[in-house]
């Protein structure tokens, strides 16, 4: 097994990487670090946990400092894009804990916060910019921001760029990047989108991958336990309670169900937070500061608020609802078992929930241990599993009585606009007609609440 001081880094990175312990390189760090290093295109994949983010701030920054340019005024350099703002946050720290014995300034920047202090950080140079792609853009077309120096670009968690919509931005972006440059994906996964777009950006790339895509760390035990939905706040409390868990992270598919259970937690004596794209950017660093320092137990997020969340030995993960999309999964349980560390990731699975359930068996290959829980043995729980296209009907009727039960209870009309017309669902302020797209209008509710924008 190597040691960094054999991948050939400056003894400024070496130096810094000792001061945090960190003394072996994971498999990914030993193979990408020399191969961005040779200035190779690399398309690097990875479990989560596995140290992805040292594997290319590490050879960035030693780049970076060996071909430092003399008498110019500091310009962008390398360019990190990553889907949300806290992935963005955890490159920035990343940088700043390796590279803070070179002479590199770094920044980050990202949406859902006030832009003047970016402007303010742009304006003054720095070397290294993080950035989610939407707040990038809107600070190159305020003329603050200039990609024309750029020559290292990195995409940090590719996949989800593309799962959130973000090919359009990326595109753009690149069209300000000199051609010649040297260009880094990594992410967890990789689709057939990710390898069509690599064919676009990357020139004879080197290939890493770490283990077979979809796979979920050997250090993370998985349990799951079949019950009603109903139920699910008093298995948490219990499970909790009777476990004496003291650092749990949960997962719900939305941000409403995240502030419903944090609220049942609190009641239940359990002190919690919740974490989603409505919080604000401060109120999203209080939680999480307070979970890893151990003065909030729970924190309870849904996937785009956890994507990118760092926390050093956490030991137990709660999937409360099960993702809809099986990839999601594979990035929820990876929060736990990181750096060899061993953790449970535990999912409670509701009737209308299996069809999921076995899609995520199907996609990681393994068969999860499926339990009852006593005193908590399902009522519902026929012997044939739906369909999942009879969970998404029975979904769509219980939306549309939803939305008929509102609106029978208002007999008021809809107020006319000024132009005089009718408010139109279908179009948008400018009177263009929207896409009406269930596939548009899920990435752009994850692009809102991701901060990309």
């Amino acid at each position: 097994m190597k040691n960094f001081s054999d991948l050939g880094l400056a003894e400024q990175l070496l130096r810094a990487t000792s001061e945090h312990g960190y003394t072996t390189p994971s498999p990914i760090q030993a193979q990408a670090i020399p191969a961005v290093l040779e200035r190779r295109d690399i398309l690097a994949s990875a479990q989560t946990g596995t140290g992805k983010t040292a594997g290319f701030t590490l050879p960035m920054m030693h780049i970076l400092t060996e071909n430092a340019p003399n008498n110019r005024a500091r310009s962008i350099r390398a360019l990190v894009l990553a889907p949300t703002r806290e992935l963005a946050a955890q490159v920035k720290a990343s940088v700043d804990n390796y590279g803070k014995h070179l002479p590199l300034k770094s920044a980050v920047v990202f949406g859902g916060v006030k832009i003047n202090p970016q402007i303010r950080q742009l304006r003054d140079g720095v070397d290294i910019l993080v950035a989610t792609p939407g707040r990038l853009l809107d600070l190159c077309s305020q003329k603050v921001c200039r990609l024309d120096q750029v020559e290292m670009l990195i995409l940090d968690e590719a996949d989800r760029m593309l799962d959130m919509g973000f090919i359009n931005d990326i595109r753009k972006v690149i069209k300000m990047l000199p051609k010649k440059r040297q260009n880094l994906l990594f992410s967890a996964t990789f689709s057939k989108e990710i390898r069509q777009m690599t064919r676009e950006l990357l020139i004879d790339p080197i290939t890493i991958e770490i283990s077979p895509e979809n796979t979920t760390a050997e250090t993370v035990s998985q349990r799951a336990f079949r019950c009603d939905a109903s139920a699910k706040p008093a298995i948490v409390t219990k499970l909790i309670k009777d476990g004496d868990w003291q650092q749990v992270l949960i997962f719900t598919r939305t941000k409403h169900g995240a502030n419903r259970l944090s609220k049942r937690l609190d009641q239940a004596g359990i002190q919690s937070s919740a974490i989603h794209g409505n919080k604000t950017q401060g109120a999203r660093t209080r939680a999480l500061e307070g979970f890893k320092q151990g003065k909030i137990r729970v924190l309870v997020a849904t996937d785009i608020a956890a994507r990118g969340l760092d926390i050093s030995q956490l030991p137990h993960v709660i999937n409360f609802e099960l993702p809809n999309i099986a990839e999601d999964y594979v990035h929820r349980i990876g929060r736990t078992g990181r750096a060899g560390i061993e953790g449970e990731a535990i999912s409670l699975v509701a009737n209308d929930e299996r069809p999921y359930f076995t899609e995520i068996g199907k996609l990681i290959g393994q068969k999860i241990p499926l339990n009852d829980i006593e005193g908590f043995r399902p009522e519902l729980w026929p012997s044939r599993a739906p369909t999942a296209k009879e969970v998404q009907k029975e979904a769509a009727a219980r939306k549309a009585a939803a939305r008929q039960a509102r609106g029978s209870g208002s007999s008021r009309q809809p107020r006319s606009n000024k132009s005089g017309r009718k408010p139109n669902s279908t179009s948008n302020s400018s009177g263009r007609k929207q896409s009406s797209g269930g596939s548009n209008r899920r990435r752009n509710s994850r692009r809102r609440e991701s901060g990309g924008r």
